[in-house]
């Protein structure tokens, strides 16, 4: 594809690219064929990548694990996760917390890792996370306590997770049946947060115009860098179709087939 000297010159910029995980690099347990030579073709280049993402149903062990498995081994920095995006700031504004998290074991545990009680009935606050192993009993202490006026936060907004054959619902849609029961829209944390670009640019120690984002969604992935200097590429191997990105008010500034076209556009 032939690209606009603007998005060369944004393009000859990156130093870092933050790539999304589901729809991007894989699609469920499935490694798309072309990620390990596009990795590689960043390496090369002089360049350099980490990963994240916005689903919280696991935790940074168990998606490292999976790299590793999938023949992407990857130090521990290179992996970024919206459940440290959350934790960062809890640890700053509400130290100490009792929590009432309805979210997977993986989640719980990073909560209790940072000094935090994943699962006090009587908590001072309410997290919602993507929960695959959700109850109603879960949701039901969850609305009580917002009821009664705790403060409810999103790990991230995503409202559906790909996964083979189709998709499954995300944190967006756990908290859009919450706010349904209370009343009461959270903050989410994750991409498209302000919350996310800052981390981003903290762990990785980068400018914002040596940064990329690299992702399927338009609304997560593609929404975090808007406003900013940072450049956002949209894959077409995901979630968004041609028709969500001709009717979206939110537009990448490059938009490839997927990571291996990118790659050959370094």
């Amino acid at each position: 594809m032939a690209l606009t000297r603007e998005q060369r010159e944004r393009l000859s910029r990156v130093r870092m690219f933050v790539l999304d995980m589901d729809g991007t690099i894989y699609l469920g347990e499935r490694l798309f064929p072309f990620t390990v030579g596009f990795l590689q073709k960043v390496r090369n280049t002089g360049r350099d990548f980490c990963f994240f993402t916005n689903n919280s149903s696991k935790n940074r062990e168990a998606y490292l694990e999976k790299l590793s498995r999938m023949g992407i081994p990857v130090p521990p920095e290179k992996m970024l996760i919206s459940n440290g995006v959350i934790l960062e700031w809890l640890k700053e504004r509400h130290p100490g917390a009792r929590c009432w998290v309805v979210g997977t074991p993986f989640l719980q545990e990073d909560f209790r890792k940072a000094g935090f009680t994943p699962d006090d009935p009587e908590a001072d606050l309410v997290i919602l996370g993507f929960d695959t192993t959700l109850t109603y009993e879960k949701l039901r202490v969850a609305c009580d306590l917002i009821r009664a006026g705790r403060p409810v936060y999103g790990v991230n907004p995503d409202w559906n997770c790909p996964v083979e054959g189709g998709f499954i619902p995300d944190c967006g849609s756990i908290a859009a049946l919450v706010k349904a029961s209370t009343g009461v829209q959270c903050e989410f944390f994750g991409k498209p947060s302000p919350h996310t670009l800052g981390y981003m640019l903290a762990q990785t120690g980068c400018q914002p115009q040596e940064l990329a984002v690299v992702g399927d969604r338009l609304y997560t992935d593609i929404a975090v860098a808007t406003g900013t200097e940072v450049t956002s590429i949209l894959v077409m191997s995901g979630e968004t179709t041609p028709e969500l990105l001709a009717q979206s008010e939110i537009q990448p500034t490059l938009v490839v087939r997927d990571l291996e076209e990118l790659g050959e556009l370094l």
